[in-house]
Formats: C-alpha cells, sequence, structure tokens
C-alpha cells in the first residue's frame, strides 16, 4: 500500500466520523449547547476538563479566537496534555482517586455551574469521580465520550461505571476501541487516530450552537477576536475586564 493511499484513507475516516457524527449527534449537540447558553445567559461559571489527549479538546475552546471568553479550562495536575515526564505518569495518574475532585473543590464552582468532562474509553477512575462529584455538588455536567467502550473495556472506577452514566447529557464521537482508523502490512496495531479531530469538533458544535442560541435570545454572546488582527488584544482586553467575575485564567 502506498502512502498516498494511506493519507487519502486516513482523510475519508475522519471525514467519515465527522458526517456521522454530524448526523447522530445532532440533538446531543442541542441539548448540551442549551445548557451552555443557559449558564452564559444566567452568569454561571463554566469548565472543561480532559486528561491527556483528551485535554486537547478542551484547550481548544477556552482562551481562543472564535470562543467563549467565559469558559475555563479546569487544570487538573499532571493531566494538560502530555506535559509530565516520564509521560507515562500522567497516564497513572488518572487512575488516582482525589485528583481531580480536589481540583475542582478549589475553583469558585458552585450548583448550578456547567462542567465538560472529555474522556475517550470513559472508563478511568479521575473522569468518572469527577462527573460524579460535579453532579454532587449539582453541577450540570456534559460528558464526551465514545460509547463504544463501554462493554467493550471493564470499568476502573470502585463504582464500575463509566463517564456517560454519571453526566446530564452525553456526546458519543463514534471513535472505535483502540483509537486507530488504519492498518497495514508490517505494522502490528491500528494507527491514524481522529479522536482528537472529532472530539474538537464536537465541542466547537456545541459552543457555535450555544452563539446562536444566545443571539437568538437578544443576548450578545461574550466573544474573543484573534489577537493577531488590528484592534484584536484591545477587544480581547475589555472583553476579559467585562466578564472577570467568571474567568480564572487572566487575572
Amino acid at each position: 500500500m502506498s502512502m498516498t493511499d494511506l493519507v487519502g484513507q486516513y482523510f475519508d475516516a475522519a471525514v467519515a466520523h465527522l458526517e456521522r457524527v454530524r448526523r447522530e449527534e445532532a440533538a446531543s449537540i442541542g441539548a448540551a449547547a442549551e445548557l451552555l447558553a443557559d449558564a452564559v445567559a444566567e452568569d454561571r461559571r463554566i469548565f472543561a476538563f480532559g486528561a491527556g489527549h483528551s485535554s486537547l479538546a478542551a484547550q481548544d475552546v477556552v482562551y481562543r479566537a472564535g470562543g467563549l471568553v467565559v469558559i475555563n479550562l479546569l487544570n487538573v495536575p499532571g493531566m494538560t496534555g502530555v506535559n509530565v515526564m516520564p509521560a507515562p505518569l500522567g497516564s497513572a495518574l488518572e487512575r488516582v482517586s482525589g485528583l481531580a475532585t480536589a481540583t475542582l473543590d478549589l475553583t469558585p464552582a458552585t450548583a448550578g455551574d456547567l462542567l465538560f468532562v472529555i474522556s475517550l474509553s470513559g472508563r478511568q477512575v479521575m473522569p468518572v469521580e469527577l462527573a460524579r462529584h460535579a453532579r454532587e455538588r449539582g453541577m450540570g455536567v456534559v460528558g464526551v465520550t465514545s460509547l463504544a467502550y463501554p462493554g467493550a473495556v471493564s470499568s476502573h472506577h470502585p463504582s464500575g461505571t463509566y463517564l456517560k452514566d454519571n453526566c446530564d447529557v452525553v456526546l458519543d464521537n463514534k471513535i472505535a476501541v483502540g483509537d486507530g482508523e488504519l492498518s497495514c502490512a508490517g505494522a502490528e496495531t491500528s494507527f491514524g487516530p481522529v479522536s482528537t479531530i472529532v472530539t474538537s469538533a464536537l465541542m466547537q458544535a456545541v459552543v457555535v450552537s450555544a452563539v446562536g442560541r444566545l443571539t437568538a435570545r437578544g443576548i450578545t454572546p461574550p466573544l474573543f477576536r484573534s489577537g493577531n488582527v488590528d484592534g484584536g488584544t484591545e477587544w480581547n482586553a475589555k472583553v476579559m475586564a467585562d466578564n472577570r467575575e467568571r474567568i480564572y485564567y487572566a487575572f
């Protein structure tokens, strides 16, 4: 198989996943967007969390051009991308009880606030524990996960539940167990993951739907401009100052 064939297969797999999620998750995207729009309109606090590579989709909706100013990253130590050495320590930390919940407890989050929890498998201690703890505190929880994993892999949480079981709304990114779309002779396992592409698209879809819902209510959504266009930096400084009571990454 040529390298060109593999490239084509990869793009085809990514596009097919995006089209499937667009069709099948429309209702869930709308439900999550309604929760997000309500949180913005009601001056609630909004957080996004993911561990390891799942953190990339959370980071993608925080402090970025075209994004909502009032979404915060729940920055759990060792969980933001691949940012600890040795790297397998990050995987080990996801199995540690109490780390993410303690981090949430040290934020100003309170009942009525909203938390997005992103976990591809939804099986690890940290995302399940965090979602359960947030709901116990009266927060709304949106889970972004793959529903292919439960039933195919065991839960690592003592309850035996998965992320999907501990959310108000679940967004299914449809990623197959193993997170590799391609195979070829000479490669001993699958490769070519599309989970980051699809999960980030799901998160952005929720944001854009929430923006539309806010404007339909006559509410001006607090949005960032690019800092690389004239006036963007000044715009962003003002919009952050205007919303400083709900953002925790700037002051």
